[in-house]
């Protein structure tokens, strides 16, 4: 099938592309041209160096191409190639279309990478000129000759009519109304959602993806806001937003992994059957044999695996946060259509509809990816604002398959990038607003969690190491981070869960009542300077200045008090199930010492003072009966006394109940946090060094 094009191939002598770019016009209709320029093979470029191996062989021909162009239209007759190829796709047997994919994918490919240089090179007003360019008069006559002459008189007659058009096409000005861009991006959706994902077609699928999100760079080299751009002007006033936001959400649950071959052998029959059973077709395709490690691989070794196995499902993925994250102030149908899908299985009563997906699927595949960014900001984006997928995932009895793997992306902190950590945490804020989520996951047992290595632990349920996690997060916060905002949700989290603790295990219990000990040295550590005189050797060496360091008390006041009523909420609630909460209680009841006279913190304090009294009498009684009691007789002594202790005797505070409310302008959040994580973790490798727009801390 045509030409090699490997990793070394000299492309700058390549005759088809030289004509392709040269000076003289190449008509749509040029069978002979057209068919001698796509037939080729390509190795895809794999990661940035690949990319840059490429860039750099066709430099010399995309310059010709940028000086040229505009006078000979050539990419528009080549746009117009892939438009024909597209729609001929419909009605083509598996085996006439096999080599029509493979040329169209080669078409698609080319455009790309010519956007690609122009959106690194130039502007997006250069861009749709290269669009919207048309030949002039004596150039189209050319190529007209062109095609009906010999090869020595065809010379002769491009040499001649370049020289005669040079000038005035040099100075006509390129009239730009974006009709054919906006035909091209109709022809990429129709494509992605009408032509359904099979062997052969597998890459022109990932091809089409890809182009939307290489058009949708130009938001990475443009310094001017989205809300001008052209390009997502059309992207986004797109009338099919539902079946391609459809369609690509399908492309991520099935994770259909990459064959083998890029354009394999097919079964006989028809390509298409009309597009109602196109759109059965690809929403029931079956999965294939899962090659992700999921138990084995998390953060950046499962982000590789993903992009290497299931590049469409990537890319899709990639696709969707684009849409649903920019133009957020403004009507994005895109958005709507993710937030408003449904399950389906079901017959959604009330509420718009946009499309409906098995979310059983959509579940299984973000429980096996969820360690990968992108993953997570997925998830958040359907737990957060699709209310149907939320009450959905609520009522799955297999939530730790879902609940694990995010509690690994906190565990491995230092290896995430700190926006993963805070998207993380938010999944956890989100789901601890269920009280049956906070009731579950103390029901659900695990056993030998070997990715937990700070205390073997045999046996733990579900939310004892969701506390654990969460409050190990809080500490590697005060070392690492101090972020304000981390400690917040961090301690929302465990605030929702509090009143629903049950059947602590012991080690979770210390960690609960240690990590008030902790925030209590360091409270009374910090008092103490404060008070120092001011030319105090405390201050010698300490770079802080007072305002700071009263700052810092005042944040850690709130988060002294918020601890001390996440124990409050526990044993308001549900002391007679949590024995050994009571035990580290009564066994660390001198770290509340400094507290009690408190004005922040008196109130709280008094009704854990009035439980460890309780049980402190009790206990004192037995022993004066017994001598001396070991752990399991002090359990037991516990659990007598928790039946017979009243609620009514503590003082009552508000439940405590915290709802995640997004930022204003949380698009200052994503859209570089999502583009960080295109450059990062996706297949189009980009040119770090042409991109203006701001990316977060992740290295592209």
């Amino acid at each position: 099938m045509g030409i090699n094009v490997s990793r070394t191939a000299d492309l700058g002598s390549n005759e088809w592309l030289q004509r392709f770019v040269g000076r003289h016009h190449i008509a749509h209709d040029d069978e002979a041209f057209w068919n001698g320029l796509l037939n080729y093979n390509i190795v895809l470029p794999e990661n940035s160096q690949d990319q840059l191996s490429l860039d750099s062989r066709l430099e010399t021909l995309c310059q010709s191409f940028i000086g040229n162009n505009l006078k000979t239209g050539n990419f528009g007759s080549l746009v117009t190639v892939f438009l024909e190829k597209t729609s001929e796709l419909l009605s083509l047997s598996d085996q006439e279309s096999n080599m029509h994919v493979w040329q169209t994918f080669n078409a698609l490919f080319i455009i790309r990478t010519l956007v690609k240089y122009i959106n690194e090179t130039g502007s997006e007003f250069q861009l749709l000129q290269h669009f919207e360019a048309l030949p002039s008069a004596e150039l189209v006559q050319a190529a007209v000759e062109l095609q009906q002459q010999t090869p020595a008189e065809s010379a002769t007659i491009a040499i001649e009519a370049t020289e005669q058009a040079a000038a005035a096409a040099a100075s006509a000005p390129v009239f730009v109304d974006g009709a054919k861009f906006e035909t091209f991006i109709d022809a990429l959706v129709n494509l992605i959602v009408v032509i359904p994902v099979k062997e052969f077609t597998y890459h022109l699928h990932l091809e089409a993806v890809n182009m939307l999100i290489t058009l949708l760079s130009v938001h990475l080299f443009a310094q001017q806001p989205t809300e001008k751009s052209i390009v997502f002007r059309t992207v986004f006033k797109c009338q099919h937003a539902n079946v391609l936001m459809s369609a690509l959400l399908h492309f991520v649950a099935r994770m259909v992994e990459v064959p083998h071959t890029m354009f394999g052998s097919s079964s006989a029959g028809s390509i298409v059957f009309g597009i109602a059973e196109s759109l059965l077709s690809i929403f029931t395709f079956r999965k294939q044999q899962d090659v992700l490690k999921a138990s084995n691989a998390v953060g950046g070794e499962l982000s590789q695996q993903f992009r290497t196995h299931y590049p469409l499902a990537n890319q899709s993925l990639l696709l969707i946060l684009i849409l649903t994250n920019h133009c957020t102030a403004q009507e994005n149908a895109y958005r709507a259509s993710l937030f408003s899908c449904a399950d389906s299985k079901d017959s959604p009563k009330q509420g718009t509809v946009s499309f409906q997906i098995d979310f059983s699927a959509v579940y299984e595949t973000l429980c096996r990816i969820v360690t990968i960014d992108q993953a997570t900001l997925l998830l958040y984006l359907l737990l957060h604002r699709n209310e149907r997928f939320y009450r959905f995932v609520m009522q799955q009895q297999d939530l730790e398959q879902l609940v694990i793997p995010i509690l690994q992306t906190l565990y491995n902190a230092p290896d995430s990038n700190s926006h993963h950590i805070y998207m993380s945490l938010i999944v956890l804020l989100i789901l601890s607003e269920d009280e049956g989520f906070n009731k579950n996951v103390h029901t659900i047992m695990l056993k030998n969690i070997t990715w937990y290595t700070e205390r073997s632990i045999s046996e733990i349920s579900l939310g004892g190491i969701l506390i654990l996690i969460v409050i190990r997060t809080i500490q590697y916060n005060m070392l690492k981070m101090r972020d304000k905002y981390l400690h917040t949700n961090c301690l929302a989290a465990l605030a929702n869960m509090s009143g629903h603790f049950r059947a602590l295990h012991p080690y979770v219990a210390q960690r609960l009542v240690s990590l008030f000990e902790t925030l209590a040295r360091k409270h009374t550590r910090l008092d103490a300077q404060l008070k120092e005189p001011a030319d105090s050797a405390v201050f010698v060496n300490v770079v802080t200045t007072a305002e700071d360091m009263l700052q810092d008390l005042s944040v850690l006041e709130e988060v002294l008090r918020m601890v001390l009523e996440i124990l409050n909420s526990c044993l308001t609630n549900q002391l007679v199930y949590c024995p050994n909460l009571v035990y580290t209680l009564l066994y660390k009841r001198s770290v509340f010492e400094g507290f009690r006279s408190h004005h922040a913190f008196q109130d709280v304090v008094q009704n854990i003072d009035m439980v460890v009294g309780f049980f402190s009498s009790r206990l004192q009684r037995v022993q004066e009966q017994r001598g001396e009691l070991g752990v399991n007789e002090v359990l037991e002594v516990i659990s007598k006394g928790a039946s017979q202790w009243s609620s009514d005797r503590l003082r009552k505070f508000p439940d405590l109940k915290f709802k995640y409310v997004e930022e204003d302008a949380p698009e200052e959040f994503f859209i570089p946090y999502v583009w960080t994580l295109v450059c990062k973790y996706g297949c189009v490798h980009f040119s770090s060094e042409s991109i203006k727009t701001v990316t977060t801390d992740i290295a592209c």
